[in-house]
């Protein structure tokens, strides 16, 4: 039997920055498998408060991204019973899209979303 070393703290198997990497990946396969999405979002909520500042930009855009984005689709599907709905959706589509792929690149340059906070695109 192994003894792991109380005093010894582990490493993780996966660094935060590879955390927000996968929660900005499940947001892309959203688009395809809607549940991704949720995946995401409970794991942008439990990593908030872990990592430094640049992670917690990151964290805080990607929860702002689900809830605002969510607000969107909801109100894009009631009105698309009466056809503006549809450009609800669209503008849902390509807004989300910007911030997944302008969320991905800042993390790729080690850059802090500058306002994770933003409507539109951080």
């Amino acid at each position: 039997m192994t003894q792991i070393d109380p005093g010894r703290t582990q490493q993780p198997i996966v660094s935060n920055t590879s955390m927000a990497l996968i929660v900005y990946i499940l947001y892309f396969v959203a688009y395809f498998v809607g549940i991704t999405a949720i995946v995401g979002v409970i794991m942008a909520h439990v990593q908030k408060g872990s990592g430094d500042a640049l992670l917690e930009s990151h964290y805080d855009f990607q929860i702002r991204t689900f809830w605002v984005g969510l607000l969107y689709l909801v109100v894009g599907t009631i009105l698309a019973f009466v056809l503006v709905g549809f450009l609800v959706l669209a503008w849902w589509f390509i807004w989300s899209l910007i911030r997944n792929i302008k969320g991905i690149l800042a993390l790729n340059e080690n850059r802090p979303i500058a306002n994770p906070t933003s409507w539109m695109f951080g």
